[in-house]
Formats: C-alpha cells, sequence, structure tokens
C-alpha cells in the first residue's frame, strides 16, 4: 500500500523516530534513552524456519549505562486489526530470533527490550484489544501461567486534539497535524506550518522523505483525480504553497463542472463524503450519503464543506446537515 510504503520512508529518518519517542511517546523509560544513537536495524529478517518478513521499520537505541539497546518495532496501520496484538508477538518472537542467532544479545547474554508500537491512521476508533492476553480464552484454572504476555503502544494520530498538537514544533507533529485536518483552509494551514518546520536544520536530511509523501501520498488523497506538479518542492515559499493548494482545489472543481453539472456534483459529493469518513467515521459518512445526493446546486454543498469543518462531533455535523436547504 502506498500509505505504507510512504511512511516507512518517513521513519526511514532517525529525526522522525526520536521526535515520535520525545513527542508522543510519554512514558518515564524514554528519558533514559541517547537519541543520538539511534540506529536502523537490517529491514528484513528471517526465522530459523525460513519464514520471512520485509519492510519492517526496526530502530535500536542505547539506553543507561550498560549501553543496553531498546529495540523499536514500529507497524503503520489504516485499519483496525482486531488480532494485533497476536501478529505483534510473531514479529517480536521473529526478531528475537534473528538477535538470538547473529548473538546480538544484552548484557549476561539476556535477549533486550522490544517495544512494539503500531501508528494508527484510520477514521475508525482503535478497538482492538492491546494485550495480546485478552484475546485468550481462559481455560481450566492454572493454564494463565502459560498465557504469553505482550502489550503494544497505540498512536492513533487522528485523534489527537489542536491542543495537543499546537505546542510542538517537530515535523512528526506536522505529519499528524495534516493528517487530521479537514477542509482545504486548515491543510493549507497545516502545510504552510510544516513548510516552516522543515526549515529547521535538524530536517534537512529528512525534507525529501516528507515531500514524497506530500506529494504521493497527502495531497492525492485528498484531491483524487487531480494531477500535481512533480518537480514542486516544499522548499518554496509558505505563501506560494498555499496557493497552489487553494489553486489545486478550484481547478479541480471546475474540471469536474465542465464535464457537466450533475458530473460535478457528484464530484464534489465524493470529495465530501472522503472528508466526512475522516473527520467523523464511515458511519457518519453513510449517514450523509443519501442527504448528500439530494443537493442540487454547488452553493450547498460548499456549505456542507463548512460543516465538515465546524461540525464539533458527528451528531452536531449531521444536524447542521439537516438544517441546510436541499434545492
Amino acid at each position: 500500500m502506498e500509505h505504507d510504503h510512504a511512511y516507512r520512508l518517513l521513519f526511514s529518518r532517525p529525526e522522525l523516530v526520536a521526535d515520535l519517542l520525545r513527542d508522543f511517546v510519554r512514558e518515564p523509560w524514554v528519558a533514559a534513552l541517547d537519541l543520538e544513537t539511534l540506529d536502523r536495524v537490517g529491514a528484513s529478517f528471517v526465522s530459523s524456519e525460513l519464514r520471512e518478513r520485509e519492510g519492517d521499520v526496526i530502530w535500536r537505541v542505547r539506553a543507561g549505562e550498560d549501553w543496553l539497546y531498546v529495540y523499536l518495532l514500529i507497524e503503520f496501520q489504516s485499519r483496525v486489526d482486531p488480532i494485533m496484538a497476536a501478529r505483534l508477538l510473531a514479529y517480536v518472537g521473529l526478531l528475537y530470533q534473528d538477535l538470538g542467532h547473529r548473538k546480538e544479545l544484552a548484557p549476561g547474554g539476556r535477549l533486550p527490550p522490544v517495544v512494539p508500537i503500531v501508528i494508527y491512521n484510520g477514521t475508525r476508533r482503535w478497538g482492538a484489544a492491546r494485550e495480546l492476553s485478552r484475546l485468550i480464552a481462559p481455560g481450566p484454572a492454572g493454564l494463565e501461567r502459560y498465557t504469553p504476555e505482550l502489550r503494544y503502544l497505540l498512536l492513533d494520530e487522528t485523534r489527537y486534539t489542536e491542543a495537543e498538537l499546537g505546542p510542538l514544533r517537530s515535523l512528526l507533529a506536522a505529519v499528524f497535524r495534516l493528517e487530521s485536518s479537514t477542509g482545504s483552509d486548515a491543510l493549507v494551514r497545516a502545510l504552510a506550518l510544516a513548510v516552516h518546520t522543515l526549515r529547521d536544520p535538524r530536517y534537512a536530511a529528512a525534507r525529501e522523505a516528507m515531500r514524497t509523501w506530500v506529494h504521493r501520498v497527502l495531497l492525492p488523497g485528498r484531491f483524487p483525480g487531480l494531477e500535481f506538479p512533480e518537480g514542486l518542492t516544499l522548499e518554496e515559499d509558505t505563501a506560494m504553497l498555499a496557493q497552489r493548494v487553494k489553486n489545486w482545489t478550484r481547478v479541480w472543481r471546475e474540471e469536474g463542472r465542465e464535464e457537466g453539472l450533475e458530473q460535478g456534483l457528484a464530484a464534489e459529493r465524493r470529495m465530501l463524503l472522503r472528508q466526512i469518513e475522516r473527520r467523523f467515521g464511515a458511519a457518519t459518512a453513510t449517514a450523509a450519503e443519501p442527504m448528500l445526493t439530494r443537493f442540487a446546486r454547488p452553493e450547498p454543498l460548499e456549505r456542507v464543506g463548512e460543516a465538515v469543518i465546524d461540525g464539533q462531533d458527528s451528531e452536531d455535523f449531521l444536524s447542521r446537515l439537516r438544517d441546510l436547504p436541499f434545492a
């Protein structure tokens, strides 16, 4: 999936992994890490049974006086996986087998700590169990001692509020803000802030990965069917970049209307449904779809876009939508 590949590219940069640990993993053990020692582990590893898994994002970082390596196994999800904890158990097991085979062990010959991290950007709330034990049915008394233990850290990026992201000036915070933005104006503001953040010299090596993600994932997802200039770089002036995004929106709408009013309205509805699902979830988009088909003019659809931005929650948005005239 293009989203996963682009995210792997972003998290191939130590600056983004440092942002993740510093800004979003708010646990005491992070203070013991030496983030200057972040080191990416090989992108594939093979178990003794010759099962192979490609493309994992695995980092190690030293901690404490003993220079103990802590391994970070990062997974990217756009859909809820009910058995995510079981999948991660398999991945951690493969990693441990590989470390044991290569004799890359902690002091005393023991295996090093591994922290499984799931970064999720889907519209549904993540309801999957974060502890493996919750997936395993209880058996006769005494069997619980054999139940494997594993817990993963979930970062649900679209659930962060502006109050949480606002004080952060890291590149990863800019990515999360872009992912959760709704409406062209909010996207323009988030893009402007991302460009400003990229001017920080510490992100110089991450700029190309960020540009690739914006051009191949973010903007095509927000403006489906619209061609984007390959030569556009994120080094351009913030105002110029913002103006281009506004122009892209205008061209997208005009191209739809050139095909005929109804085709143009259909294109508007598709974009709005994507925005509604991203902001309020699939159930709200399903409830809104029959109402959108009743709008016969462009102007009410523009007001729907405003309702997507201004709605406080799903119920408030649907209430605003019902109040709009269907003429």
